[in-house]
């Protein structure tokens, strides 16, 4: 097996190209052998399954890990706890409930028959204004614990028996609906009434107002995709990686297929963020009349973080790989560009005077392997980098161009050089 180019990664040449025979006339003549073509058919192959694998494996890592992983899910949720527009949400929701039963209907029916009509009487045209202000009592009651801190807790204790009640429901052959109960906001705020003097809001029953997530006929298409991808989370990843390594290793030109390969891994990882927006704007344009769309908002983008990060950051890595190859081969271009880059760094070694001594011409012997490790520890770290953002990304690519300067400024083999010009 043999590579295309010299002086890469591999630093490997083609072989001499296999004689031709003699073939009937009219029939073109053979690029490759019999075997190389199937080597090259296979190798095309298994890089397209790692390809589109790549967003499989990642949304399957998300259910496993995120999903399917109560403690994390919490921690993904509670966040949203001090969110303006959920706590908004929460507020209005739990403010329509509590208030069917301190309006002044209710106020009437707690006195006696004989005063009823007088107050009635009393009242008059102020009925309305009188509700508008219990409601706008109830808003703020409710309001003022969801902006508190206790708030956070009932929040997390939510969404954990919201998280468990989804588990039930898509592992097992039950499809109930998942919802999240909003009954502990409205006792809180029963309190918070009781307490500033409105004495008839402790006769107000528990108030369990429910939020639906996923109805039933949602939690039963999902439930097999659910499995599915649970059990996939944990080799799914290690199969695409494989079978992307087996295409490079298959392939007659290694190094146009590790570049095929980043390429692919990356369009995966693009397409899995295009079906992350397609998604996003599909749930948001079809939610129920009772859902405000900022909070929902809040919750989809917090449930997909995941999903984004890993798009970013195997979009990266794919794209570098790639380019890397590329560089490393034998094209016009890319042997262009090295003798750009090491002729503009050995003549800034000249005119620094700096010798390496007999170190030099190790790193010239060692220097793709050096580069390659440069690149390699680079990718690592933004792989464990936790959320990498763009400037974490500009940062790791100049301080790999920095690390790549110095290997060069090293490789000194004692033969001045100069600037190439472009």
């Amino acid at each position: 097996m043999t590579d295309d180019g010299a002086g890469g990664l591999g630093g490997l040449r083609p072989g001499p190209a296999a004689p031709e025979g003699p073939r009937p006339e009219g029939r073109p003549p053979e690029r490759y052998p019999p075997g190389r073509r199937v080597r090259s058919f296979f190798a095309v192959l298994l890089i397209v399954v790692a390809g589109i694998l790549t967003p499989v494996s990642a949304v399957a890592v998300w259910t496993r890990d995120v999903v399917g992983d109560t403690d994390r899910y919490v921690a993904l949720m509670r966040p949203l706890a001090s969110d303006p527009a959920v706590q908004s949400a929460v507020t209005d929701r739990a403010t329509e409930a509590i208030v069917k039963y301190v309006s002044v209907d209710a106020l009437l029916k707690s006195v006696g028959p004989a005063e009823r009509a007088e107050i009635e009487l009393a009242i008059g045209a102020l009925n309305k204004p009188i509700a508008s202000g219990l409601k706008e009592l109830v808003h703020s009651a409710v309001a003022g614990f969801v902006d508190s801190d206790a708030f956070t807790d009932v929040w997390v204790q939510l969404n954990r028996t919201a998280h468990t009640a989804a588990e039930k429901a898509l592992t097992s052959d039950r499809g109930s609906a998942l919802t999240i109960d909003l009954a502990p906001v409205t006792d809180a705020a029963k309190k918070q009434l009781t307490d500033s003097g409105l004495t008839i809001a402790s006769k107000i029953p528990t108030v369990h107002t429910r939020y639906t997530v996923l109805d039933s006929q949602a939690v039963g298409r999902a439930r097999t995709a659910f499995r599915l991808l649970r059990i996939g989370g944990l080799w799914l990843p290690m199969v695409t990686v494989l079978l992307a390594a087996g295409g490079v290793l298959l392939a007659v030109r290694r190094r146009r297929a590790l570049v095929t390969a980043g390429l692919a891994v990356a369009a995966g990882a693009l397409l899995l963020g295009l079906a992350l927006a397609v998604f996003r704007s599909l749930y948001l344009d079809r939610l129920p009349a009772d859902i405000p769309e900022p909070a929902a908002a809040a919750v989809i983008n917090a449930l997909t973080a995941f999903l984004r990060t890993a798009v970013r950051m195997i979009a990266v890595v794919g794209a570098v790989l790639a380019l890397a190859a590329w560089l490393g081969g034998s094209g016009r271009v890319a042997v262009r560009v090295r003798t750009v880059w090491r002729g503009t760094i050995g003549a800034v070694r000249d005119a620094m005077g700096l010798r390496t001594g007999r170190a030099g011409p190790w790193v010239v012997r060692a220097r793709t392997w050096l580069n390659a490790t440069v690149v390699a520890v680079a990718l690592a770290v933004y792989l464990v980098w936790d959320r990498p953002t763009a400037g974490v990304a500009v940062g790791i690519a100049l301080s790999v161009l920095v690390a790549l300067a110095l290997v060069e400024l090293a490789a000194d083999d004692g033969t001045p050089r100069r600037p190439a010009e472009v």
